[in-house]
This record gives structure tokens, C-alpha cells and sequence, in this order.
């Protein structure tokens, strides 16, 4: 039985989202049991059994990534896998999906309904801009924008050296708020809905919901830093057909 997660945000009647857990495919351990990644060694036929289901039950397609920790934004095209880390789209039942397993999942409608867009963000791309150029794919005003931040490490479990904290500050001064010493001389927790939201406010973009999740704990999502052999669940936006 899949077990989906809906994002709790004021976003437009005809904005559809949902979020992934590990529960409802066919994927054998360590990538049990709704791997939606084809890239980490899990078989094939599963991958693509698990991706079906997914199609079916929301009725969309889903327009996957090859996602490389980048700013690249596309078009959503689910007749190609794009080299890119977000995409938008206008057209109803075409999904924007994000794949992850502790990098920072973002979903973004405008108030009018009528565009949506997921971004994948890791520090990398957090920190390079990614979240910034989704907003812009959607051609509106940071006032009529929102954002919905889904499952991705939590502020306990991320612990990262100074020279991520250096790429943060180095744009924005604020962003030493959402670093903390750790227990080790030398590096820091991360707070990454947190990073997250300062960017985006640094836009004017300030509708934005989600977050208090913690991949790494919850066992309901894969976590790359909890077993590094693991499978990817995936956070899709669309608009009703």
C-alpha cells in the first residue's frame, strides 16, 4: 500500500502535489520498496513497475531529471530525461518532480494557478541559486509566488565543514544564522529549510510552507547519509487536467 505525503499549503484548487515514501512498490531491500531512482543499482524492471504506479494512481506524467546539482531549470518534458535540477510547466497533468534522499526537495505554484515548478536542491545548488532561478521560470512576482518545502535532512543530522558555511555567507551575510558549531572543532550543523527560506526572502518570497522534516530519522524516506546504498522518493507538483 503506498502511503503518499500531501503538502499542507494554501496553493490554487487546480495545484496538485504529492510526496513519495519508501512504502508501495516493488523494490527489494536496501532500495524497499518505492525507488523511483534509476540510477542506484536497484533493478530496472522495479524501477519502472514502481514509476508506473506512481503515473497511475495520480494520473499525471511525471517529467524526470538528470539531476546534477546544478541551477538549470527546463521546461518539463516527460518524453526526455533533461540534464537539469528543476522544471516548470503550464500544461495540466505534465508533473514536476524533484528526486531525493536528504537533498532539499522544493515545490512552487503562482497564486493564479496556472504555472508550477520543483526545484532539487542540495548545498551545492542551494547555494549556487536553484531555488532562485525556479521562481523565475514561473514569470511572476515574488508576492505571487508560493513555496512548499518537502522531506530533506534535518538541522540535527546536517553536519557540513566551514567552506559550506563560507559559500552561504559569502551572498548572503544572514545565512550564519542557520549554522551552529558541532560537536567537532571545525564544523557546523546546517539548517537547510532554513538556508532555504533566507534565500528565498531575499527574493521577497515569503508564502512559503513545509519544512520540519528530517530524512535521516524519519523512516518513512530514503536517506543517502543514513545508508549510502538507497533508493530516491520523489516530490511532484502538477496542474489538475
Amino acid at each position: 500500500m503506498s502511503d503518499w505525503l500531501i503538502p499542507d499549503w494554501p496553493a490554487p484548487s487546480q495545484v496538485k502535489a504529492c510526496v513519495t515514501t519508501r512504502a508501495g512498490g516493488v523494490s527489494l531491500a536496501p532500495f524497499d520498496s518505492l525507488n523511483l531512482g534509476d540510477h542506484v543499482e536497484d533493478s530496472l524492471e522495479a524501477v519502472v513497475e514502481n514509476r508506473r504506479r506512481l503515473t497511475e494512481s495520480f494520473k499525471i506524467q511525471p517529467a524526470w531529471l538528470r539531476q546534477v546539482h546544478g541551477v538549470a531549470v527546463v521546461e518539463a518534458d516527460p518524453s526526455r530525461i533533461a540534464e537539469a535540477d528543476g522544471s516548470w510547466t503550464s500544461t495540466p497533468g505534465i508533473a514536476c518532480t524533484s528526486m531525493t534522499a536528504d537533498c532539499l526537495p522544493a515545490l512552487f505554484c503562482n497564486r493564479a494557478g496556472t504555472r508550477v515548478a520543483a526545484a532539487h536542491a542540495g548545498w551545492r545548488g542551494l547555494a549556487a541559486g536553484v531555488l532562485e532561478a525556479a521562481f523565475e521560470s514561473l514569470e511572476a512576482e515574488p508576492g505571487e509566488v508560493l513555496v512548499w518545502l518537502g522531506p530533506a535532512i534535518g538541522p540535527n543530522a546536517f553536519e557540513v565543514g566551514p567552506e559550506v558555511r563560507e559559500a552561504f555567507m559569502k551572498e548572503h551575510a544572514e545565512t550564519v544564522e542557520a549554522f551552529v558549531p558541532s560537536r567537532n572543532p571545525g564544523k557546523f550543523m546546517a539548517d537547510i529549510y532554513q538556508l532555504a527560506r533566507l534565500r528565498l526572502a531575499a527574493r521577497g518570497i515569503t508564502a512559503v510552507y513545509g519544512g520540519g522534516f528530517c530524512t535521516v530519522t524519519d523512516p518513512r524516506f530514503f536517506s543517502y547519509r543514513r545508508s549510502p546504498r538507497t533508493g530516491r522518493f520523489a516530490s511532484l507538483v502538477w496542474l489538475e487536467r
